[in-house]
């Protein structure tokens, strides 16, 4: 046992105040010590909500946090752990592997054993795991060994394993607000133990409005931008560090978009694209382009969707948006980055501000229910392939009635054997004037077919 914490003292801290160390990084040592530190994220940890009643009532077994980084998902799992007065064990989902596993969970049973003391194992980004490394936690969780709590970036419904998350209570954490940023970068400058206290800062307003809104929501980010500012600033003669907008300028630099390639940011923000389009907002629509595009995403990932949402939600309303569509898929490919960025704003537009239907799409559906639910239809003796050697003793063929011998290149008779309807089209756009075909056909359909004549 006491082997186990020599050598792994780094990642374990006792009960008390774990967190301060004067050489520490700012953001690392203002992390809360107790639940009424804890800045942001409401949603969960406002009075009455449930992850905030089973804190205080210590009521918990497996926890799961999952968002972007900087927004306290490591801060809060030291907050529970402190407030349960249990031991902090931090493993890591990127550096630890099985053996490190078993000896935590091993050193988590003696200590409970001969001292009746709990622990609280924190994995970081656990979706790192593996299965075999997420699978040796389970039976552990299940006879509360430890009591676990798992952080990630990532969507756990989608990176974590199905057992581990129907052992856990999953909760999100969001990015910070302003409102949150802003009482953060006050307290640090208040606090004279962990904070910047000592020091006599100026900082104004709009320098602080420059941190909270290109922090985007991280913590850390914001207060790495304070502590850079503050650092390499020289004091005036009156030994005050004047932060003001240029100093925030250069120390949050350039803006960087939470968005990863293949986690929530990226499936989040191009819904939001696409929604946009579909619901006839340009405005928005250029955003969320502008936002994958900054971020680096695929050109050829965002016009597939383009394509796509050409037919999907646009359809006959504007057969146009297909082809702008697929001229805009060929552009990129031909042209490339950066002046792709200009055809896929032309081609977005064009389908945020065309008229929608989703009516081809749909018929489609509801025919494929009715395959995959009902009796598959026979086709028709008179339209079955009559061109091949005995078709025509087979009766294949017989009776069909050529469209284009009848005026208007229209002449009635039965397609489906049951007359079934799969496309109604709707009054916007292109759909209009088809519809008034359709009517047209649908009626002298229904009148051949009540006069019995043709294929019925």
């Amino acid at each position: 046992m006491s082997d186990f914490f020599e050598k792994n003292e780094d990642q374990v801290e006792s009960i008390g105040d774990p967190y301060y160390n004067p050489d520490a990084p700012l953001a690392a040592r203002m992390r809360p010590r107790e639940l009424n530190e804890y800045i942001g994220q409401e949603h969960i940890l406002g009075e009455g909500k449930l992850l905030r009643r089973a804190i205080e009532a210590d009521r918990f077994a497996s926890l799961i946090f999952y968002g972007p980084p900087g927004v306290g998902k490591t801060s809060l799992a030291k907050v529970i752990s402190s407030h349960s007065k249990s031991r902090f064990l931090n493993l890591s989902g990127v550096e630890s592997n099985v053996a490190e596993i078993r000896k935590s969970v091993e050193s988590a049973e003696s200590l409970n054993r001969l001292h009746q003391s709990t622990t609280t194992l924190f994995v970081d980004e656990i979706h790192r795991f593996n299965k075999a490394q997420q699978d040796v936690l389970l039976p552990h969780i299940e006879r509360g060994t430890v009591r676990f709590i798992g952080a990630t970036t990532h969507n756990p419904f989608f990176y974590v394993n199905s057992p581990l998350v129907s052992r856990s209570q999953v909760f999100e954490l969001k990015p910070l607000e302003e409102k949150d940023l802003s009482k953060l970068i006050e307290m640090t400058l208040e606090d004279q133990e962990r904070g910047l206290g000592n020091l006599q800062i100026n900082i104004n307003d709009e320098a602080i409005k420059l941190l909270v809104t290109k922090s985007d929501g991280d913590a850390r980010k914001c207060l790495n931008a304070l502590e850079l500012g503050v650092m390499t600033t020289a004091p005036d003669n009156n030994e005050v560090i004047q932060f003001d907008l240029n100093v925030a300028e250069e120390s949050i630099q350039q803006k960087t978009v939470v968005y990863d390639g293949d986690g929530d940011a990226h499936y989040d923000t191009i819904s939001a694209f696409i929604k946009s389009m579909r619901g006839s907002d340009p405005d928005a629509t250029l955003y969320w382009l502008a936002k994958m595009l900054y971020a680096g995403e695929d050109p050829r990932f965002i016009v597939r969707r383009i394509v796509i949402a050409a037919s999907e939600d646009i359809g006959l309303a504007d057969s146009n948006a297909l082809r702008v569509a697929v001229a805009a898929q060929q552009a990129v490919d031909f042209i490339g980055m950066p002046e792709a960025q200009i055809t896929l704003a032309h081609a977005a537009v064009y389908l945020a501000t065309a008229p929608k239907s989703n009516r081809a799409y749909s018929g489609l559906m509801k025919a494929k229910t009715d395959i995959s639910e009902g009796r598959t239809l026979a086709v028709p003796m008179h339209l079955r392939d009559g061109h091949y050697k005995g078709a025509k003793t087979l009766g294949h063929g017989e009776g069909y009635l050529y469209s284009h011998e009848y005026e208007g290149n229209y002449v009635p008779q039965a397609y489906l054997p049951e007359g079934k309807r799969y496309y109604e089209p709707t009054q916007n756009g292109q759909e209009i004037r088809i519809a008034e075909r359709l009517k047209y056909w649908r009626e002298a359909f229904e009148k051949a077919q009540k006069e019995g004549r043709n294929n019925f």
